[in-house]
């Protein structure tokens, strides 16, 4: 179609004049056409990765139905009511593309909810695909990607050749904005996720003002607020989208919204921002399905108040029972948080294993945490106690 013809020249244009090599260029071909099943590609890649791990460690067993998976970040609590009926509404007219004008609803329910015009909206099956699209729109082998150290979203940027800087998060977890400036004054993009993942802690709408008004003109801040909402104090960054700021935010409905498998985010930016982002192929998209329960959910009443503060009670509950055995931790505002083992997070989260408790991941940065999800009440109880087992 020349169309995508069109687009791909503009896309290997683009990368050419950045520095990129025919090498890299085809890394980034591989990046966009098969993510899902490159090892970075999103939460639930790495995290099959590192469940495989686990159970190659214990013999290679199927995993027991009954295990508790509390090592994706996912919701158990899955789709809301509404989300759930807008689903079986609209399943039956799956043969059509959008039977009922399902993208454009969307668009316009997203609009509404952030405070931003429809076109300043791209739809993404959830928030990893457009941030590894702004990876390959903005940052180059000599314009870097600059991130927090733990932190989420460098994979892709190594993979396709862009140059990586790491900067250690603060005393207090969140973003050293002065020092990712002081790394790279020459960065193409700076990624701040708030709240942060692995850490689960918020960078202030200070810290993200000061990248804006202390970056090059032409690069971009990424704000990943996949985990928004399960924050009090996080401050979302619409508003900076709306008054025409370098700034990308992302956004999933696999976190609070429960909608892991089902797929469906946004990105929010500028157009000529989305533009340069949809040269790497989005078609903007979506399953009748995921995007129908995504609108329901934006639209259904005090249900990210309600799912906050069972998360909350939970998360607060495990905490309260860390302090009470000296097992310090980052004081999360999502729902999962890095726990201090005192030893190779890995072994720790094997031994889980063998107890049928599959904790998350660990970052090199804090080889002696290990993260874990916020699951049910009686999840986090089979947590407790497979804890005590193992560290006694």
């Amino acid at each position: 179609m020349p169309q995508n013809r069109a687009r791909e020249e503009s896309a290997s244009s683009s990368l050419l004049q950045r520095g990129f090599s025919r090498r890299e260029i085809g890394r980034v071909a591989r990046l966009l056409s098969a993510g899902a099943v490159l090892p970075f590609y999103n939460e639930y890649a790495m995290a099959q990765e590192a469940e495989q791990r686990l159970r190659r460690g214990s013999g290679r067993r199927p995993m027991d139905p009954n295990a508790v998976r509390i090592s994706s970040n996912e919701n158990p609590l899955g789709p809301c009511k509404e989300g759930l009926e807008a689903i079986a509404r609209v399943a039956p007219h799956g043969g059509r593309y959008s039977p009922f004008g399902e993208q454009q609803a969307f668009a316009k329910a997203v609009s509404e909810t952030e405070g931003v015009k429809e076109g300043y909206v791209a739809a993404f099956a959830g928030s990893s695909d457009p941030l590894h699209r702004s990876t390959c729109a903005f940052t180059s082998p000599t314009r870097s990607w600059v991130m927090g150290d733990p932190g989420y979203g460098g994979g892709a940027p190594r993979f396709i050749g862009s140059k990586v800087i790491r900067v250690p998060l603060r005393a207090d977890y969140s973003h050293d904005v002065e020092a990712m400036v002081k790394a790279d004054p020459n960065a193409g993009a700076y990624y701040v996720c708030n709240p942060n993942n692995p850490s689960g802690t918020v960078t202030a709408r200070k810290d993200i003002e000061y990248l804006l008004a202390n970056k090059k003109k032409d690069a971009v801040v990424v704000v990943d607020e996949a985990y928004i909402h399960f924050s009090e104090d996080a401050k979302p960054a619409s508003d900076l989208v709306a008054a025409d700021k370098d700034v990308i935010v992302l956004r999933t409905f696999s976190k609070i919204y429960g909608m892991a498998g089902l797929r469906a985010g946004f990105a929010l930016a500028r157009p000529d921002l989305l533009d340069k982002m949809r040269a790497f192929g989005s078609s903007g998209f979506l399953p009748i399905t995921g995007i129908a329960c995504a609108t329901a959910s934006l639209q259904a009443k005090g249900l990210i108040a309600e799912r906050r503060a069972i998360n909350k009670r939970i998360r607060d509950d495990v905490f309260e029972f860390l302090e009470k055995r000296k097992i310090t931790y980052v004081p999360s505002q999502t729902n999962f948080f890095m726990m201090e083992v005192g030893r190779p997070g890995g072994e720790i989260a094997q031994m889980m294993a063998d107890q049928k408790v599959y904790i998350g991941r660990v970052w090199p940065a804090w080889p002696t945490k290990v993260r874990v999800t916020v699951g049910t009440q009686d999840e986090m109880n089979k947590f407790k106690a497979a804890l005590d087992k193992v560290l006694s």
